[in-house]
Parts: structure tokens; C-alpha cells; sequence
């Protein structure tokens, strides 16, 4: 049996990441055609939505849905949720076995290590997902066997995914772009940085390229709070700005808003025009895997530590930057 590791402890282990490649989510094994609708702004709740069709056969029998569609080659968080026509699961923990196959081989392939996945409870207490940091050490095609606990008892499910060879997003380990994004000081309205409907003015008084350059961690959000609509995006920036309240002064907070005319837009998105910098970060050459709510976590010299896909909790993020908060 191998050993289990914490998804707390494996973060603290991960002091030096490595730089990766990428990968391409290929959908679960299990899925029956169950997707998430996310509302995004900042007063709605991250809600789960099934297309219209057939039930399992099993009410009991579990859907994964894997939240992360871009990962490397290395050790990297991996978020997915697990859920029955009964609804969603949400046991303490899971257990993840990432197994290992030849590109063109049969078998039952080569298991890695088993790793305790922790349920993270979203904004509002009614979604929430698992997350682990898995080690995949070579590209090609892998599947994560889970094992979860609920209501009826212990119940196993699968979850393929294929490792790619490059990713547009910028890896961790790799220095940040330095990217010169919008702030409340140069464009005097804040209506024309963000499509926030509260916005926080904290979170526009720096661009990536002055927090790069600066002595401090960063913590940046790409992300577009009124249109956003991809899967498990959730209300990132209302995160983002929890965590700067309680570490303000000691990291620098920044939200990057998708479109680069927010004040024009008025609820037609067929005015709205991509800010330049989201296709700097490689974020817009996702294809069908586009997805508007991207979070990175950058050290004092401007490297990223740690980047979350989707929606990430405020005790995720925490967890990733203490590790980079300079000691005192």
C-alpha cells in the first residue's frame, strides 16, 4: 500500500517547483454529461448545474468533474468535484491514486503515490471541491483513481486525463511576464478597470509589472466578476480580496479584469474586447478550455510558486502564499 500525504503537507513540501509541461483534461471516464454553471459575480454563490440527461441507472453511483483542465508535468494542484443525482459529495477527504499508462499500452498501468484530496467548502457553505497536489512525471496518458466515502459507503471512480507537451499558461518556477495592467491612479475610474459590480480599489493600485519589480509576494487574479462562465470559476475576486485584507502590507493584491473596455460593454459581451495582457499570460490560447478565473501566487523575485485554475478558496491560497511571505 503506499503512503497518503496531506494536501497540507505536500504544499509545505513544495518550497522548490519544478517546472513542468502541460496537460489536456481528457473528460472523466464516469461523466454523464453533468456540468457546472458558475456565477461569478460578487454576490452569487458558485451553483452546480446537470444538463438535461439520463440519470444513472445507480443514484448512488458518482460523477466526477474535474475542475482543472491545465496541468504540468510535476507536482500541481488538481481540483475536482464529486457528485451522485442524490447531489454533491462532500466528505472530509478522498484518496487519489494517479496511475500511469504507456501512450499506446494496455493494463492496469503504473500507480503513483495515494494522496489525500480535502474537501474545500465554497463561499456560502452549498458547493465545494477536492484539491491535492499529484506528481506526473512524464507526459502521456494517466488516470486518477478515487476513492471517497459517502453516504452508502466507500465507492471508487476514474478519472482520465492526458499529459501535453506545452501549455500557454506561464509554469510554475517560470518568472512572471511583466506585464503593465491597469490601475485607479492612471485611469481615475474604476468602471473602466473592472466589470466588478463592488469593486475593491485595493486590488487596482499596482500593475503586475510594479509588483513584479517590488520586494514583495504577489497575489494576481485574472478574472471577470459580471461575465463570468466557465465551470467552477466562482467569485475568485471577493477571495482574492479577503486574503488581502488579512495580509495587507505584505503582499501585493492585484486583479486583472478579461476585457479591456468593462465600462463599454454594458451586458453585451459583443462589445467587449480581450485585455491585452490575458493573451500575454497565454489565457485566451486555451481554446474549449478557456476559462476567465485564473489565480497566481508570485515570490519576492517575481517568480510563480503556485497558480489555480478555476475557483480556489481563501484557505488554498493562504496555504500557497505563506510560503512565499518573506520570514520574519
Amino acid at each position: 500500500m503506499s503512503s497518503i500525504t496531506s494536501t497540507t503537507q505536500r504544499l509545505l513540501e513544495r518550497l522548490n517547483p519544478r517546472v513542468g509541461i502541460s496537460l489536456r483534461v481528457i473528460p472523466a471516464i464516469a461523466i454523464l454529461g453533468v456540468a457546472l454553471a458558475v456565477a461569478c459575480g460578487s454576490s452569487a454563490a458558485p451553483t452546480l448545474t446537470p444538463r438535461p440527461t439520463s440519470a444513472p441507472a445507480d443514484p448512488t453511483a458518482i460523477t466526477p468533474i474535474l475542475a482543472t483542465t491545465v496541468l504540468e508535468v510535476g507536482e500541481q494542484r488538481v481540483a475536482f468535484l464529486l457528485t451522485t443525482t442524490k447531489g454533491l459529495i462532500k466528505s472530509p477527504t478522498a484518496l487519489i491514486t494517479p496511475v500511469y499508462f504507456e501512450r499506446d499500452g494496455d493494463g492496469d498501468g503504473v500507480p503513483g503515490e495515494t494522496l489525500e484530496a480535502e474537501f474545500n467548502l465554497w463561499p456560502y457553505g452549498v458547493r465545494g471541491s477536492y484539491s491535492t497536489y499529484v506528481d506526473f512525471d512524464r507526459a502521456g496518458r494517466w488516470r486518477l483513481d478515487v476513492r471517497v466515502e459517502n453516504p452508502n459507503g466507500v465507492d471508487e471512480v476514474q478519472i482520465e486525463v492526458e499529459v501535453m507537451e506545452q501549455s500557454p499558461v506561464p509554469a510554475v518556477g517560470t518568472a512572471a511576464p511583466l506585464s503593465v495592467t491597469k490601475t485607479l491612479s492612471e485611469q481615475g475610474d474604476i468602471a473602466k478597470i473592472t466589470t466588478d459590480y463592488t469593486p475593491d480599489p485595493d486590488l487596482y493600485q499596482v500593475s503586475i509589472k510594479e509588483a513584479v519589480e517590488s520586494p514583495l509576494p504577489s497575489v494576481i487574479v485574472f478574472a471577470t466578476p459580471a461575465f463570468c462562465t466557465s465551470p467552477t470559476c466562482g467569485p475568485q475576486v471577493d477571495a482574492v480580496g479577503e486574503l488581502k485584507d488579512a495580509y495587507a502590507g505584505r503582499a501585493n493584491f492585484i486583479h486583472v479584469e478579461i476585457y479591456d473596455n468593462p465600462d463599454e460593454i454594458q451586458g453585451d459581451l459583443d462589445r467587449a474586447e480581450i485585455f491585452s495582457v490575458v493573451n500575454d499570460w497565454g489565457l485566451t490560447s486555451l481554446e474549449d478550455y478557456f476559462n476567465e478565473s485564473w489565480t497566481f501566487i508570485l515570490d519576492a523575485d517575481g517568480k510563480i510558486r503556485d497558480r489555480f485554475e478555476g475557483f480556489a478558496t481563501v484557505h488554498e491560497l493562504e496555504a500557497a502564499l505563506v510560503l512565499v511571505l518573506p520570514q520574519a
